[in-house]
């Protein structure tokens, strides 16, 4: 049985999306930026990453699901350099779980404040 499961962004709707979709055990995250409230929020690499993280967290929560949960993340990142205060977020958020991961650098996301997206895919055992 699919469960959609919305983070009531007004932008769901129009793009036709779910924050997260969970299909059984499997829960796949959208691509999640650092916007709280309709505005992009931390200051730099490493707030927007914990940010990321935390609504990723909120998510997965919902799902019946946790972050010990998750398998995969994918972080697109528009500064590479930044990679130390992005991978410092990430590693405080999962510690000893240690999803495999990737992190690519983008041209830009969808604003120009915006300087991290992360994608999740968690199955709960």
């Amino acid at each position: 049985m699919r469960q959609n499961i919305p983070s009531g962004a007004p932008w769901e709707n129009e793009v036709g999306y779910s924050r997260a979709v969970r299909i059984g055990n499997t829960i796949e995250v959208s691509g999640t930026a650092p916007v709280r409230d309709g505005k992009t929020a931390g200051d730099n690499a490493y707030e927007q990453t914990k940010i990321c993280l935390e609504i990723i967290k909120e998510a997965l929560e919902k799902g019946g699901g946790k972050m010990e949960d998750v398998i995969r993340t994918r972080m697109f990142v528009t500064d590479i350099a930044q990679w130390a205060a992005i991978g410092k977020a990430h590693g405080e958020f999962f510690g000893e779980i240690k999803p495999a991961t990737t992190m690519v650098e983008v041209s830009s996301l969808i604003k120009k404040d915006m300087l991290i997206e992360i994608e999740a895919t968690a199955i709960i055992s």
